[in-house]
C-alpha cells in the first residue's frame, strides 16, 4: 500500500524519551474509586446501584442510556458510598457513583466466551455494546456505534489509529511493544464485522520497532498489513489517517465510514479483545505519566476509578511543584484546576509542567508571514479567520471554512507572533455549533 503525504503538519519537540522504555507498571489504587457517568460522546449512563450496595470487580454499575451511550463497571469490589456530582478533569463537576475499595477485588462470574470463528456479527456488536467500549484515544465515541455504519458492506479499510503523534504520551507505543497479540487478535474480530475490508496498522516510523512486531506477527495475515507512516503531527488525526493510508479525503461534515474506511485506536482495539475474546469488559487501560516536574516518568496500568494524584505518586510525585498539568498531550490535551480526578476511559496521560511556556508568551500583532497557512493540515488561513473570530462575524467565519479546523493547534505552535490563534477560532466554532443548536 503506497503512503500519501498530506500538506502542513509540524515536528513539535517529541520529548517521548521521558517514558517511551518505561515497562508497564501495575498500579492498584488505596481508596475511593469516582467513576463519572458521562465518560464518553453521547448520553450519560443510568445508574443501576444505590447508596450502601456491595458491588464486585466487574458489576454493572450504570446501563447505557440509548443507543449512543455507554454502560460503566466497577474495577473493584467494594461499598457504593455516594452518587454524587464530583469534579472531572475538564474542571466541570459530573454525577459519579463513588465506591469504597475493600481490597479483595471480588469479582463476578465471567460468562465463559465463545470461539471467534462461531459469532456472527450481531454477536460481537452485542459484545462491544455491552463492555461499555468507547473511543479510548480521547474522543471516547462509543464503538459499537462506530461499528455500526450504515452500508456495512461498503467498508474497504479498518485502520488502527497506533501514530500516537501527540508529544510525551506512550501508552499506545508500550501497549503495541508489551501486547501486540493481544492487538492483532482485537483487529481480527473488528474485520470479522466487514467482510471485504483489509486491516490496517498505521504507525509513525519513529516506532520501529513496533513496526517490526507487528509485521512478523501478521506475516501470513491476508488481510492484514502494517504500514510506517512519517513522523509528523498531527499524523494520528482522523482526516490525516485516512489520507495517509488510503489517499481518500474527509471534511468535518464526514465520517470515515462515508469513504469506507473505520478507524480505531491502540487501546480500544485492546479492549475489544479484552470484551469479545475474554468475556471480560474493559476496567483499566494503559496511562502515561510524564513532564519536567515528575521525578520518574513513565507507564502504568491503572483502573477506571483510580484518583489521578495516585497515579502521580507512582511515579515518584513532583520533583519540582507543576506550574501546568495537562490531561493529554501538549497540543490537545486540557489543562486541569486539579489532579484529584478520576481516571476515566480516555484518560490516556497526564502530563505535569515545571513552566507554563505559552502563559510567559507575550503576542505581537501579526505579520503576515504565512506560517500559520503552511501547516495547516486542514489548509485553511488561520491568520484570517482569527480576525474574523475577533470581530465575531459568524457568517464570514463558516464561509471562510472555519468550521473545518480540527483544532490541532500546528498554527499557535508556529506563529512568531505568539497569537493564540487556536483558541480564538476554537471558541469562535463552539459558537457557531451552538447558534446551530438554537435554530
Amino acid at each position: 500500500m503506497g503512503i500519501f503525504k498530506y500538506k502542513g503538519g509540524i515536528h513539535p519537540r517529541e520529548e517521548k524519551e521521558l517514558s517511551k522504555d518505561k515497562e508497564i507498571i501495575e498500579l492498584w489504587p488505596k481508596g475511593e474509586l469516582v467513576f463519572p457517568l458521562a465518560q464518553h460522546i453521547g448520553a450519560p449512563a443510568k445508574v443501576l446501584v444505590s447508596v450502601g450496595e456491595q458491588v464486585l470487580r466487574g458489576q454493572q454499575l450504570a446501563a447505557a442510556d440509548g443507543f449512543v451511550s455507554a454502560p460503566i463497571y466497577s474495577s473493584v469490589s467494594g461499598s457504593v458510598t455516594a452518587i454524587e456530582p464530583r469534579m472531572s478533569a475538564q474542571g466541570s463537576k459530573v454525577l459519579s457513583i463513588v465506591v469504597e475499595n475493600d481490597g479483595d477485588y471480588k469479582e463476578v462470574a465471567f460468562a465463559k466466551p465463545k470461539p471467534l470463528h462461531t459469532l456472527s456479527k450481531k454477536d460481537i456488536l452485542e459484545s462491544i455494546s455491552a463492555a461499555g467500549i468507547v473511543g479510548m484515544g480521547g474522543a471516547g465515541f462509543p464503538a459499537h456505534v462506530k461499528l455500526s455504519p450504515k452500508a456495512p458492506e461498503e467498508i474497504e479499510y479498518v485502520i488502527v489509529n497506533a501514530a500516537e503523534c501527540e508529544p510525551y504520551i506512550t501508552a499506545d507505543y508500550r501497549r503495541m511493544l508489551e501486547h501486540p497479540k493481544e492487538l492483532v487478535e482485537g483487529l481480527k474480530v473488528v474485520l470479522q464485522l466487514f467482510d471485504k475490508a483489509k486491516g490496517i496498522f498505521a504507525i509513525e516510523d519513529n516506532k520501529r520497532d513496533c513496526v517490526n512486531i507487528l509485521k512478523e506477527l501478521t506475516k501470513e495475515e491476508e488481510r492484514i498489513e502494517v504500514v510506517a507512516l512519517p513522523t509528523k503531527y498531527p499524523q494520528g488525526g482522523e482526516r490525516q489517517l485516512v489520507y495517509a493510508t488510503t489517499g481518500r479525503m474527509l471534511n468535518s461534515a464526514m465520517l470515515p465510514a462515508d469513504v469506507g474506511c473505520v478507524v480505531n485506536n491502540v487501546e480500544t482495539l485492546f479492549a475489544i479483545h479484552s470484551a469479545v475474546i475474554q468475556g471480560i469488559p474493559p476496567m483499566e487501560r494503559i496511562t502515561t505519566v510524564t513532564g519536567d516536574a515528575i521525578t520518574s516518568p513513565g507507564n502504568f496500568k491503572v483502573l477506571f476509578g483510580t484518583n489521578q494524584s495516585e497515579l502521580i505518586e507512582a511515579a515518584g510525585g513532583y520533583r519540582s511543584a507543576p506550574t501546568k498539568v495537562i490531561s493529554g498531550g501538549p497540543m490537545m490535551g486540557t489543562s486541569m484546576i486539579s489532579v484529584e480526578v478520576p481516571v476515566t476511559k480516555t484518560t490516556s496521560c497526564i502530563l505535569c509542567m515545571t513552566k507554563d511556556e505559552v502563559a510567559q508568551y507575550k503576542t505581537t500583532p501579526c505579520i503576515n508571514c504565512g506560517r500559520c497557512i503552511e501547516v495547516c493540515p486542514s489548509r485553511l488561513a488561520p491568520n484570517r479567520l482569527v480576525k474574523l473570530a475577533d470581530r465575531a462575524d459568524t457568517a464570514e467565519f463558516v464561509k471562510c471554512e472555519g468550521m473545518e479546523c480540527m483544532e490541532c493547534g500546528c498554527c499557535s505552535y508556529i506563529c512568531p507572533a505568539k497569537i493564540p490563534l487556536k483558541q480564538s477560532i476554537a471558541s469562535m466554532r463552539k459558537i457557531v455549533l451552538e447558534n446551530r443548536r438554537r435554530q
